[in-house]
């Protein structure tokens, strides 16, 4: 082999190197600057008020997070049981197949919703 192929060999293996150095660059950057993104949406957020209770667009009513209740909604798609606890809104029951909703983690941040496509009905954390 001549020395010609080797040099090549060595400048193609040095250049793959430079190149995974800056791939791995630009990786952590796009990783740390999508974290302080997150951050500084999940710090914006604040603690809602009320929640708005709304089937196919009309609102059923308008709930205070302050107290604790439980309210069942029947509509003409549906039941569903919403509760509000420790500042939390949920929907604990609904004859809906498929229970997305009910499977809905609590919430209570300003603009956080649980939505029932089945049943039209829309659960919003406002103001």
């Amino acid at each position: 082999m001549s020395s010609d192929g080797i040099r090549k060999r060595e400048e193609k293996s040095g250049n793959s190197a430079l190149v995974k150095r800056a791939d791995l660059l630009l990786f952590f950057a796009v990783i740390i600057v999508g974290a302080v993104i997150f951050l500084v949406y999940r710090l914006s957020l604040s603690q809602g008020k009320i929640v708005r209770v709304s089937v196919d667009g009309e609102v059923l009513c308008e709930l205070p997070l302050e107290e604790d209740v439980t309210r069942e909604f029947g509509t003409p798609y549906g039941t569903n049981t919403i509760v509000i606890k420790d500042g939390e809104a949920s929907v604990k029951e609904a004859d809906c197949p498929d229970k997305i909703c009910v499977k809905h983690k609590a919430v209570s941040m300003f603009g956080e919703t649980i939505i029932c496509l089945p049943h039209k009905l829309v659960v919003e954390v406002a103001e």
